[in-house]
């Protein structure tokens, strides 16, 4: 009787030390992929290109759009590329790490509220469309190919980037859904698409003004 008790015992202990650990990870995961997320390119770019800070001018955001305005092509290009790896390495990451699809989910989640909300930055960012392509290329690479193939005919059709990128967005959780239907995901997705659209908010309004910027207009000068 001794010897099934010390048994049971130590098959619980080893049970919630296995569960402290493995939640641990989790934690760690997801907190890692906000700090990661929290890295501004833009700022980064421009610091080591000696250009001046791209919250100082143009519409004050901190992302490819106003780099490109403020810098020129290659400043936006490797702004680009810096906020797409943001997405790309903490999904990944998770997912080798881990199998739970929970948590992978979480992990993208958070490297954008990263992005969006950067601890670094007094919780002010940019608006996380290329975050979010690096997310969705991360998660399964046709979620990523389907948002750039909506993006880019959408830009095409009405030379406007942020009515593209708000269509492409909306339409994620729908893409989700028939491509995997993995709930965990599509949550996720809604969840960043609302954010993402509130990010828009103004232009948003401008479009509804007709007032938005066409893609290659530049009203800053």
């Amino acid at each position: 009787m001794l010897f099934i008790y010390i048994f049971k015992l130590s098959f619980n202990l080893t049970f919630y030390k296995d569960f402290n650990i493995s939640m641990l990870i989790n934690i760690f995961l997801i907190f890692s992929a906000y700090l990661l997320g929290s890295i501004s390119a833009a700022v980064l770019v421009c610091k080591m290109l000696e250009l001046s800070d791209p919250r100082s001018g143009g519409s004050g955001n901190p992302g490819t759009t106003n780099v490109m305005r403020l810098h020129g092509k290659k400043a936006a290009f490797l702004t680009l590329i810096g906020d797409i790896l943001k997405g790309i390495i903490p999904v990944l990451l998770t997912k080798v790490i881990v199998s739970s699809e929970y948590i992978i989910a979480l992990s993208g989640l958070a490297a954008f509220l990263g992005h969006i909300f950067p601890i670094y930055f007094k919780f002010k960012g940019g608006k996380g469309v290329a975050t979010l392509i690096g997310i969705l290329f991360a998660t399964h690479w046709l979620l990523g190919a389907a948002y750039v193939l909506t993006w880019t005919l959408t830009a095409a059709i009405s030379r406007y980037s942020s009515l593209a990128a708000l269509i492409a967005t909306l339409s994620i959780p729908i893409y989700a859904y028939f491509l995997d239907q993995n709930f965990q995901y599509i949550i996720s997705f809604t969840v960043i698409t609302v954010i993402l659209f509130w990010r828009h908010k103004s232009n948003i309004c401008n479009l509804l003004d007709g007032i938005e910027d066409k893609i290659g207009q530049n009203k800053y000068g």
